[in-house]
Order: structure tokens, then C-alpha cells, then sequence
């Protein structure tokens, strides 16, 4: 028998001996979720004893985590704008980032029965999100890979929303009729030669979710291009790019005959999203 305290110190060395980011947090989170315990509660029982029942899978996990297996697809779930979603390697992993993008655009003016559409949806985070704070906005949302549409449903379905949001797996707009007061689109925006030097746990996520293209950028003008045919009047565009994107895509886009066109920055002060408006 090991009290915690002991078992978290001896995984926060161990995690920190293997590169494992926040070693001290990732140790809290894999403890409290062997215990059935929220993270901060692991405060009141640093003397409580743990067993080989704990250990063992405790051990495993701790393992995983060391080979970079992304600590949120060992919890089995994410939290994104205040809720919880399963994830795992079907989709990217919700960033911090994306859920700066939710509050800006739950601030964009829309209609009061807005027709959304989210692009590349994934683990479904962005449209359940916008389903669940925006009660009578129409929500569809499409993705390529039929893994991760099967996960965003699993999610629609976990928070009561899955009457609320239609899932339809197409290629960008190949399969998508109707226009749209928003269009949201999450990326991929990674040159693909740069994919082998990310880290460890992003590398973990699908490839089909990172490799934009040779420039990173080239899903993201093609969706800049087929868009325009599916825009309610005035319609928005709201994208999350890559670092460095933001000239040449604040380009296409004026080419592509989009106006007020505006970058913001995320919490970096990094340029991560675009906003355009597109009449036709």
C-alpha cells in the first residue's frame, strides 16, 4: 500500500524524466481519474492508501502517457466551453484555442433563427457548443472522416443535442445543400512536412485532421472558394488558421470577393482566426 502523495510525487519524477508536459498536473489528473475523483480532491486525501486494485491500472496509464499518448484520450474525455466531451483518436483534440473561437463568435450579431453550418466538425465541439447556447439556431455540421462524425454524434448524443444537430459526412461542400447565415471551419492547417516535428501527443491525432497541404493552407482556399454558393445574405465566414496564415489567406479571401475582412488574435496574441462577410 502507497499513499498518494507518495504515488504523485513518484509520477510527477517519473512523467518529468520523460518529457510529459505539466508532469505534476498529468500525474493529478491520471490519480484522480483511477479514483473516481475530481482533480481537486486529491488535495483532501493525500494520506488515503492505494492498493494494487489502484496501482495496477494506474500503472498503465502512467506508461501510456510517458509514450505520448495524449493524457485526454487516457481520460476518455475533454472539456471545451464548459462541457464535457468524449475524445479520443478518431478527432483532434478540442485546443484551447477553438474555445476562444466559440466566445467570438457567440458575440458575432446573427439572426434570430441563425442557419449555421460547422466545417470539418470532428469531435462535434463546435456545433453542439453553438446548439446548446444558441437554442433556436439550425445546426449542421459535416466532416470528411466517418470516425469522427460517429464520435461527434456519440457527443450530441451525451449532451441530449442529437435531435438538434443533422451530421452529414462530405467533403467540404460536396454533399452540402442550402445556405448558411455562419460557416465555421476548424482545418487542417499544417504543412504536411512539418507534421513529423510536432509533438509527441499531437502526432496522436488523426493525420486527415492536421495535413493542410504542402502549404497548409490549401483545404482552407478551397473552402474559401466553394463557400461562396452556400451564403445567406451577408453571411459570415469564421475560420481558425495557423501561425503565419493570416496574410495570405486575408488574400484569397478579398480575391475571392469577401469583405470586412478582419484578423484577431488568440490569447498568444498569435493571428489565429479569420472573419469575412460574403453577399453574392
Amino acid at each position: 500500500m502507497k499513499p498518494v502523495l507518495e504515488v504523485l510525487q513518484a509520477t510527477t519524477e517519473y512523467f518529468a524524466k520523460h518529457g510529459v508536459e505539466s508532469p505534476r498536473l498529468n500525474a493529478e489528473h491520471l490519480i484522480a481519474h483511477i479514483l473516481g475523483k475530481k482533480r481537486i480532491e486529491l488535495y483532501m486525501e493525500f494520506d488515503r492508501p492505494l492498493g494494487e486494485r489502484e496501482l495496477a491500472p494506474l500503472r498503465d496509464l502512467v506508461r501510456r502517457r510517458a509514450q505520448g499518448e495524449p493524457l485526454q484520450h487516457l481520460l476518455g474525455t475533454v472539456e471545451f466551453h464548459g462541457r464535457v466531451f468524449a475524445t479520443d483518436a478518431r478527432a483532434l483534440i478540442p485546443r484551447p484555442e477553438t474555445e476562444l473561437l466559440m466566445e467570438l463568435i457567440l458575440k458575432e450579431p446573427l439572426p434570430e433563427v441563425p442557419c449555421l453550418l460547422d466545417v470539418g466538425t470532428g469531435s462535434g465541439v463546435i456545433a453542439l457548443t453553438l446548439a446548446a447556447e444558441l437554442p433556436s439556431a439550425d445546426v449542421t455540421a459535416v466532416d470528411v472522416s466517418p470516425d469522427a462524425l460517429a464520435l461527434a454524434r456519440e457527443n450530441a448524443a451525451r449532451h441530449g443535442l442529437g435531435e438538434r444537430v443533422k451530421f452529414q459526412q462530405s467533403d467540404l461542400f460536396s454533399s452540402v445543400d442550402g445556405a448558411f447565415d455562419l460557416i465555421v471551419a476548424n482545418l487542417p492547417y499544417i504543412p504536411g512536412g512539418e507534421i513529423a516535428s510536432l509533438s509527441r501527443e499531437v502526432q496522436r491525432d488523426p493525420l486527415l485532421a492536421l495535413d493542410g497541404g504542402p502549404k497548409g493552407t490549401e483545404i482552407i482556399e478551397r473552402l474559401i472558394a466553394d463557400a461562396r454558393g452556400h451564403f445567406k445574405p451577408g453571411g459570415k465566414l469564421v475560420l481558425e488558421i495557423g501561425i503565419g496564415q493570416e496574410t495570405a489567406l486575408q488574400t484569397e479571401l478579398a480575391t475571392q470577393n469577401y469583405r470586412d475582412i478582419r484578423a484577431v488574435a488568440d490569447y498568444q496574441g498569435i493571428l489565429r482566426f479569420l472573419f469575412a462577410s460574403f453577399s453574392s
